[in-house]
């Protein structure tokens, strides 16, 4: 079992000291990795999360800069909300800044209003996540790489540099899709404020589709 702590990104607790701090104490107490969650926008009209939030790829270069071997992890990404191509090269580059410490927890998002605000489609955006992560692991292993799928085409390019190391894709969030996601596409399932009590089924049910000793199960159980 590793245990990991999420920095204090938003809100009141959030700022560039508190980030370093905790990072730093994170690393000292032995934890295995410290995490960020993804909200481009908040529409005024939604309650949740803050407004007041860090860029979550930014505060993780920021939180590595102030430490050596803690991971460095995203619960979770809304994958769909960003184009694989510049996720890539954004992950990759942190990855390599870090030494090799990025996890990439991955999910659909839930707020239709963040995606209306952003002018992307709601309904097809677990196919553009199952699409961005065949773009993303493509282009982190291979050179060069070209792609002609149902939401993005591109000719042969070349992404560089490449990540330090295989950055792993858990796949976060609760739905049936979300499970069918994380046992054919995933290096793990992150469950999201889930109770422990809930969590054997899950774990059982993972574990029996995805018997490998890679595949990782972690769960997120609150971050406020």
């Amino acid at each position: 079992m590793r245990l990991g702590i999420h920095l204090p990104q938003f809100g009141r607790a959030a700022g560039p000291d508190a980030i370093a701090t905790v990072a730093r104490r994170a690393e000292a107490l032995g934890l295995s990795d410290v995490w960020v969650s993804d909200h481009i926008v908040r529409p005024v009209a939604q309650s949740y999360p803050s407004a007041y939030l860090y860029e979550p790829l930014l505060t993780l270069g920021w939180a590595a800069a102030a430490t050596e071997r803690v991971g460095l992890g995203t619960s979770v990404m809304v994958v769909p909300q960003y184009h694989p191509l510049q996720l890539a090269n954004a992950l990759a580059t942190l990855d390599q800044l870090s030494g090799g410490r990025v996890i990439l927890g991955a999910g659909v998002g839930w707020s239709e209003a963040e995606f209306d605000a952003l002018g992307q489609p709601f309904g097809d955006r677990g196919k553009r996540l199952d699409e961005a992560i065949a773009i993303m692991r493509a282009v982190w292993e291979t050179d060069p790489v070209a792609h002609a799928g149902d939401h993005y085409r591109f000719d042969e390019l070349k992404l560089q540099p490449k990540p330090a190391h295989r950055i792993p894709i858990w796949i976060g969030g609760g739905s049936e899709a979300t499970f069918r996601r994380a046992i054919a596409h995933g290096d793990g399932f992150h469950a999201i404020s889930t109770d422990p009590a809930d969590l054997a089924p899950i774990v059982a049910r993972h574990r029996a589709a995805r018997p490998d000793a890679d595949f990782v199960i972690s769960s997120r159980t609150g971050w406020d």
